[in-house]
């Protein structure tokens, strides 16, 4: 489980959104105000972030007063020490049935580029390929309210059973950073890879291995965990 300790944790979902910005761009020497404004957190948590950051050592905190800055000196181990707080189970999710083969095309049809992201193997596997599945999971924008989603189900035509099915609605765990740096690939809202690897990584069944094949063709392809 993620912590909430007086220190600043992190792995936090607002947090996260440093962490997100520098895997982005590992190269970049940063400073305090790039981490505020729009998808960003107050000049104060940035400061929290940055110092616990750098005491695990993730980060290197350079001071020169206003020349200060910040870089990335460790992104494999932050990666490997996130996977170890974080669990795709922390999510809230609610399973439905759709029967039609199509559901992925209602999904980009119905719902607006900013209401959702496909993610685990629906993600991954328009990336690689790699493990078949009937199952649909889909983060919904939490901000929506139990009205839009109702209204959303009836436009996909999602059934309740008494337990099972094959379509499952994800209400964020990371409300405020799940949707950064979201890709479009094939035409479909995806999360970015380091959120599909993150879901993916503990997640059961078949998900470490999905996790690490996707990590190793993105490398293949000269790309990264962003």
């Amino acid at each position: 489980m993620i912590r909430h300790a007086k220190m600043k944790n992190i792995f936090a979902d607002k947090a996260t959104l440093i962490s997100r910005k520098m895997l982005r761009y590992p190269e970049r020497k940063w400073v305090v105000r790039d981490f505020m404004g729009e998808q960003g957190v107050s000049i104060g948590m940035a400061q929290e972030v940055l110092e616990a950051m750098a005491r695990q050592g993730y980060v290197e905190r350079v001071k020169r007063g206003p020349e200060s800055y910040t870089t990335l000196t460790d992104r494999d181990r932050l990666i490997s020490d996130w996977l170890k707080e974080y669990r795709f189970e922390l999510n809230e999710v609610d399973t439905y049935y759709n029967p039609d083969k199509d559901i992925l095309n209602k999904i980009k049809v119905c719902l607006k580029e900013d209401e959702y992201a496909l993610t685990l193997h629906t993600a991954a596997n328009l990336i690689t390929s790699y493990v078949r599945t009937d199952e649909t999971f889909v983060y919904l924008n939490s901000k929506k309210s139990d009205k839009n989603i109702l209204d959303i189900r009836q436009k996909l035509g999602l059934k309740e059973l008494v337990r099972g099915g094959n379509i499952h609605i994800i209400c964020p765990f990371y409300k405020n950073s799940v949707f950064f740096n979201a890709q479009r690939i094939k035409g479909y809202r995806v999360v970015s890879n380091l959120q599909l690897y993150l879901d993916l990584y503990n997640f059961q069944p078949r998900g470490r291995e999905h996790a690490e094949y996707l990590k190793k063709l993105l490398e293949d392809k000269g790309k990264r965990l962003d």
